[in-house]
């Protein structure tokens, strides 16, 4: 039976593959985005306001709507409390995609957050996102050297279509409420070796230049791109991430979509543009 899904944050990279496979199932999608004048998607979508900032611009989105996936793109947390009271008010299930970005709110209590909003929730909690290798981009355009810090932190990249269709089963299917599932990719690689993999595909011979942490932090204060107030968290979390045990990869993309995750090179071979 086909389900009326609202998807904010729409324009990004998670929630733009969302839309597209709720579409394909036969779904009916709204598209919440800061700024519905930009957003570009098939005519059968319907594009709304929804501001995350604002969270009573939620108000106007939800009318009719069955269930709702939440990413939350801000470096704060303070207004998540009242964007999950808002939402369920008006519809009975919730679907959120867990985030290490909010300094103010861990995982742990945001899946409390989520889990306690008083309708069905499922949290889904990802690895590091294989979209963030196009932070080196850039460099890549420009030459074969990958300057950074941390090139021995292993970490295992997620592509945004495993995120999307563990979702889009969460928001359509019943037998998910109140769980948190954990999203791996299918390896585990160290951000040398990630560059090594993006040579591989790309046919260039790609090797990483490592910094000091102080040589880093004044790259990515350089970067007008990259918030100023993310930069000291980043490495933080990096130094924290390089204290830990190394990660562990899941089989939940798998066990929950029927296929498994894609590797880090099936992702560069989708975004081989994206590096010029």
């Amino acid at each position: 039976m086909a389900k009326n899904i609202l998807v904010l944050a729409a324009s990004g990279n998670v929630g733009s593959q969302l839309v597209a496979q709720l579409r394909v199932a036969g779904h009916h999608v709204r598209a919440g985005t800061r700024n519905p004048a930009t957003a570009e998607f098939p005519a059968d979508v319907r594009v709304v306001r929804a501001e995350l900032s604002e969270p009573e611009t939620l108000i106007g989105c939800l009318d009719e709507i069955d269930a709702v996936f939440l990413l939350w793109p801000l470096h704060t947390g303070a207004q998540l409390p009242k964007a999950l009271d808002i939402i369920a008010e008006s519809t009975r299930r919730v679907v959120f995609l867990g985030t290490g970005g909010i300094p103010d709110l861990s995982f742990e209590e945001q899946q409390g957050l989520v889990h306690g909003c008083g309708i069905e929730s499922v949290v889904i909690r990802p690895s590091t996102f294989a979209v963030n290798t196009l932070w080196w981009a850039d460099q890549i355009r420009t030459g074969d050297i990958v300057h950074g810090s941390h090139g021995a932190l292993p970490m295992s990249l997620i592509h945004e279509a495993d995120m999307a269709a563990v979702a889009a089963r969460a928001l359509t299917e019943n037998s998910h409420a109140g769980a948190t599932y954990t999203l791996t990719g299918p390896e585990v690689l160290t951000q040398a070796e990630q560059v090594r993999v993006i040579g591989e595909v790309l046919g260039r011979p790609l090797r990483w230049a490592e910094l000091t942490r102080e040589q880093a932090r004044q790259r990515l204060l350089a970067d007008k791109s990259f918030p100023d107030s993310f930069v000291e968290v980043l490495l933080d979390g990096y130094d924290t991430m390089m204290a830990a045990p190394r990660p562990r990869t899941t089989s939940t993309v798998a066990d929950l979509t029927g296929r498994p995750a894609r590797s880090l090179a099936e992702w560069v071979s989708d975004h081989r543009a994206d590096f010029g």
